[in-house]
């Protein structure tokens, strides 16, 4: 997958672009759909300001979040898409910097671990997993992503599964 990312107001101690790419390839062990070189998506790095109006905009909800996702192709068009031909827009993400660092404090977690988790988090919404209508969804989804930051050498950050 190629990524187009831009960060803006992040520490720069951490390379993100690097761990959006390492999340990535994590991710693609445990939901293979998404290791299609066709495949692009964007990801912005900013601030809690700037999610605030994207919540605010898309979403209708008037507060910053983590991270919003915007996916461009339905579930069954990312499953049918073949390897080979020309790019595919997946989607969009965009993490909030101060929303992130205040949850990584309150987890106890580096601000680099709980931002992969919600690269991943975010990846598998664009991949058109969810967890708002069902438990067994929930369940669904957070197992790709405990076993994808598994790779990474993440701990559980739901903490309560092996």
């Amino acid at each position: 997958m190629d990524f187009d990312i831009d960060i803006d107001g992040w520490p720069a101690d951490v390379a993100w672009d690097a761990l959006t790419v390492r999340a990535h390839a994590a991710l693609c062990g445990v939901e293979p759909a998404l290791d299609n070189p066709r495949l692009t998506a964007s990801v912005l790095f900013t601030s809690d300001a700037d999610v605030h109006a994207l919540n605010k905009e898309w979403r209708g909800k008037d507060k910053p979040t983590n991270v919003l996702s915007f996916p461009m192709l339905e579930r069954g068009d990312l499953l049918d898409l073949a390897p080979e031909g020309p790019p595919e827009m997946l989607g969009d993400l965009a993490l909030a910097a101060g929303t992130c660092a205040r949850e990584a404090a309150d987890k106890g977690v580096s601000l680099e671990a709980h931002a992969a988790h919600l690269l991943i988090h975010g990846l598998l919404h664009l991949a058109g997993h969810d967890h708002v209508d069902s438990d067994t969804q929930a369940e669904a989804m957070e197992a790709l992503e405990i076993a994808a930051l598994a790779k990474l050498g993440i701990a559980d950050p739901y903490g309560d599964r092996n």
